[in-house]
């Protein structure tokens, strides 16, 4: 194996960026426990668990089985004291001895009714150095994406830089994309919620996307949109708050943060139409959000409409 390729694999890759060790072998981790979901999507059950979620949502089996693969190699590293899933009911204070600097927040299988359509779903983590995953995101210390499609990618930040990796055929996570900054402006633009559903300003909105010609393009898995908008250089996800939903459906913690830090660190902006996903003060480990992430430019644009305001 040429030292060249070595120096592109996911570890060489940190240690070159400087990261705390600690931070480096939880995201390390996290790409092996990507390893096993992969072959556990490839061959393992598509059927419900017979378990619901904190949430009263039905369990896939492989929800639980990513949850418990994560868990597993988290506790390996034994740097994490508390971890807190979207899958679980209450967070977990990890007992291995170690010093036990970070908590981690994770959505283990984002997507997962979408596994049996075979349509691409993921993972998403948030590393927290503190003892509390209840923290807001701008105290994020890193976070990370799993896509699980057609290629098996990590994405990653710890501050200094956004980086996609490929999953070879030799089991290595290797580097395919450094630095990766969104443009200010982009016509992409992919939307939840039923339209019928949302109120009179996100269709305002809607409207003035439609009328300049943004393309929509929607999977209805949250980590394959904003790895498309990531990697396609930008546009605009929104689910906004609903008739139905008031709050909106996406979590904060297992899902908004993580995925707003990393847009940020690509230059892009996240926003719940009020204010800045990271800046939201959690009150509650299931709290949900409205969102409108992307670049910067169409962002701010939502803001506008939201708050009744001309273009």
């Amino acid at each position: 194996m040429s030292s060249r390729h070595v120096s592109k694999g996911l570890w060489n890759n940190l240690m070159r960026n400087n990261v705390d060790l600690g931070l480096a072998s939880i995201i390390y981790e996290i790409g092996v426990a990507s390893k096993y979901i992969v072959h556990a999507m490839r061959t393992g059950d598509l059927g419900l668990a017979g378990t619901s979620n904190l949430y009263g949502e039905q369990q896939l089996a492989l929800d639980v089985l990513a949850n418990e693969i994560i868990k597993d190699r988290l506790d390996h590293t034994g740097q994490v004291k508390c971890f807190a899933s979207e899958e679980m009911d209450n967070f977990l204070i990890f007992e291995r001895k170690g010093p036990k600097q970070f908590s981690v927040v994770i959505d283990p299988l984002d997507g997962s009714s979408l596994v049996d359509v075979n349509l691409s779903v993921g993972t998403i983590v948030g590393i927290y150095k503190s003892d509390s995953v209840i923290n807001i995101g701008r105290n994020l210390s890193g976070a990370v994406y799993v896509v699980y499609g057609p290629r098996t990618t990590l994405v990653y930040s710890t501050g200094n830089g956004v980086f996609e990796f490929t999953l070879n055929s030799l089991g290595e996570f290797v580097l395919t994309a450094e630095n990766i900054q969104l443009k200010s402006s982009h016509k992409i633009y992919s939307i939840g919620g039923l339209r019928s559903q949302c109120y009179d300003n996100h269709i305002r909105f809607l409207n003035y996307l439609e009328s300049n010609s943004y393309k929509l393009r929607y999977s209805g898995g949250f980590v394959a949109d904003i790895n498309q908008l990531l990697l396609k250089g930008g546009g605009i996800f929104t689910y906004p708050a609903t008739k139905k939903d008031t709050n909106g459906k996406l979590r904060l913690l297992f899902e908004l943060n993580p995925m707003a830090y990393l847009i940020e660190n690509a230059g892009g902006f996240a926003s719940n139409g009020e204010m800045p996903i990271l800046d939201i003060q959690p009150e509650s480990i299931d709290q949900r959000e409205p969102v409108y992430i992307g670049s910067k430019e169409e962002v701010l644009i939502a803001e506008k409409f939201l708050k009744g305001e001309s273009i």
